[in-house]
């Protein structure tokens, strides 16, 4: 059930539109820890919603750039996620939840690299609504995944995560953590083995970025580098395989 150029050419579209609203939610989002969400755009003035560009209305009028020169970035990066998820999962009913995950993926992705932060009010509904999107997948006929096992891999990568984050705090930000038991669900629904797939490519993307960082003398070992781009990544390779074995 591989999806043919007309879904393919949709998942694009959506992808496009969405990456595009992500900048003003970045922005916002994008604070040090301990931080009030930021209310107001690079240019000081007043700054509404979620959704959209980085820039005011005042800097629309204005002509200013801000920050809202990277939502052609974003709109790229989103869009060639959802075709490749569309690519692989084809026509079952769980591509619907993959493509509306997406752009929060690419969202945490954006403000962990920032700030090295990533925020309760994204992490804490992930799971709860994987899980529960999940479930309606579930009920619609030719789809390829299990929700209990789902359930199971939310419950076991996050407390995986948890433990790692107890033996070495400075190693993992408890945000990892909760961002885990999201992805747990994630790869939970295409069984244990991707689970453990999506969990070690995770692991290796972040160290060979480390490893790499270290070696042109950017950072030393003890350099703490934002993680949830890699447990994301890490989880997006397990969903392709999970699909495309499916």
């Amino acid at each position: 059930m591989s999806g043919g150029p007309l879904w393919i050419a949709a998942a694009v579209l959506w992808g496009a539109v969405a990456g595009a609203l992500l900048p003003r939610a970045a922005c916002r989002f994008a604070v040090p820890a301990g931080e009030g969400w930021r209310d107001r755009c690079p240019e000081g003035h007043a700054l509404r919603g979620w959704l959209g560009p980085a820039r005011c209305a005042e800097c629309v009028r204005g002509g200013e750039r801000g920050r809202n020169g990277q939502a052609p970035l974003l709109s790229c990066v989103t869009a060639l996620l959802c075709a490749a998820l569309t690519a692989a999962t084809g026509t079952r009913p769980e591509l619907a939840v993959w493509l509306l995950l997406a752009p929060v993926g690419v969202l945490l992705a954006v403000i962990d690299l920032r700030v090295q932060r990533l925020p309760d009010p994204l992490t804490l509904p992930l799971a709860p609504a994987a899980l529960a999107l999940l479930g309606l997948a579930a009920l619609v006929p030719e789809h390829a995944g299990h929700w209990l096992t789902a359930l199971y891999g939310a419950l076991a990568l996050g407390a995986g995560y948890l433990v790692l984050f107890l033996v070495h705090p400075s190693g993992m930000g408890f945000g990892d953590v909760k961002l885990a038991v999201g992805m747990g669900a994630v790869l939970g629904w295409y069984g244990w083995s991707v689970v453990l797939l999506g969990a070690f490519a995770g692991f290796l993307l972040g160290a060979l970025y480390g490893g790499a960082l270290v070696v042109v003398g950017r950072a030393g070992r003890r350099t703490a580098i934002p993680f949830g781009p890699f447990l994301l990544s890490g989880a997006l390779a397990g969903v392709l395989i999970g699909a495309c074995a499916g």
